[in-house]
């Protein structure tokens, strides 16, 4: 509640702001070209419409909920609250804020890039090469802060039990990181989805880190869904703030540590099946075209082929959250055997 109040009073005053700065979508290209496809024709039009929206609720969300971490845990503390912790309380959270901002500032630099960087780089924000050899940097670096700080080296398979994977536990750690990361910016694509469907998520995460007395994890989850409670209002069609690349590459890539700090990655990939599904589409066409020159599907993601044969944006935002909800369920049935 704490954090929702507060991200409800400064979002319109932060909406102001971003319009102030132009600090909003701009259009890719000023017009389609002879080799499109039908597809990009109609999904160019359609973003076209949205030109002009702010982007940066994800800068606002990373302040206020790292922000509120700093003053809410000493101060809850100090009021009676017992503290437990399944790690070392200083380690834990180095490595839940390193992610959730150095992501983030990856991502802001792209977003001034795109937005402002255009003509000066002679390219569109970062390059795709270079945005993915710094997160496999970052990436790494998390899980071996994993690995070493907090001496994670086992995963929990439901039916199975507890395997223990020793060095293999980093690069694994990191290849759902980086997947997260890259699936969740691929599901920020039409207003409303990624957030809700993260919502969905967090709480199904919050309710485990609850379980597991994990009090640091859980208040930073509870002011996060918060946050993102108040950001929503905004963000659902149609939007008037979205959360840039700065929101989308940190969110994606601190789910995606809260599933691991939880020891469950296999419910991390059912709880976020959207998620995978949407950045599954998006890899499958990449591979298609740069290995044999063709589309898997006629655009990718899934939310965009949705759009472009006619699907509404309410309507696929409230079916993903419909999945969603479904998926949490069974996720947390798994993540309790």
């Amino acid at each position: 509640m704490f954090s929702f109040i507060v991200t409800c009073v400064a979002i319109v005053p932060f909406i102001d702001f971003l319009f102030a700065k132009k600090f909003t979508r701009k259009d890719e290209r000023s017009q389609v070209e002879p080799g499109d496809t039908e597809a990009f024709r109609k999904l160019h039009a359609l973003h076209n419409q949205k030109v002009g929206t702010p982007i940066g609720g994800g800068i606002l969300i990373i302040l206020i909920v790292s922000l509120l971490f700093a003053i809410m845990l000493p101060l809850l503390s100090r009021m009676g609250l017992y503290v437990t912790s399944a790690f070392p309380l200083k380690e834990e959270l180095n490595i839940i804020f390193f992610t959730f901002i150095s992501f983030g500032i990856l991502g802001l630099y792209d977003d001034i890039m795109k937005i402002f960087g255009f003509s000066k780089t002679g390219f569109f924000g970062l390059r795709m090469r270079h945005k993915f050899i710094i997160q496999v940097i970052l990436s790494l670096i998390v899980s071996l802060m994993l690995y070493i700080n907090l001496k994670i080296d086992i995963i929990n398979i439901p039916f199975f039990g507890v395997i223990k994977m020793g060095i293999g536990y980093v690069p694994m750690a990191a290849f759902l990181i980086m997947a997260f990361t890259n699936s969740f910016d691929f599901t920020d694509g039409v207003d409303g989805l990624s957030c809700g469907t993260l919502l969905v998520c967090l709480l199904a995460f919050w309710i485990l880190s609850m379980s597991f007395l994990d009090t640091p994890l859980s208040i930073f989850i509870a002011l996060w869904i918060g946050a993102l409670i108040a950001f929503l209002y905004f963000n659902v069609y149609p939007a008037r703030i979205w959360l840039g690349n700065a929101g989308g590459l940190a969110f994606g890539a601190t789910l995606g540590v809260v599933g691991l700090l939880l020891g469950k990655p296999v419910a991390l990939i059912i709880i976020g099946g959207v998620f995978v599904v949407e950045g599954a589409s998006s890899f499958l066409q990449i591979i298609g075209f740069r290995l044999f020159g063709k589309r898997v599907f006629p655009i990718a993601p899934i939310h965009h082929w949705l759009q472009v044969i006619g699907w509404p944006e309410p309507k696929i935002v409230m079916r993903g959250w419909l999945v969603s909800i479904i998926l949490a369920i069974f996720g947390l049935w798994l993540a309790m055997l």
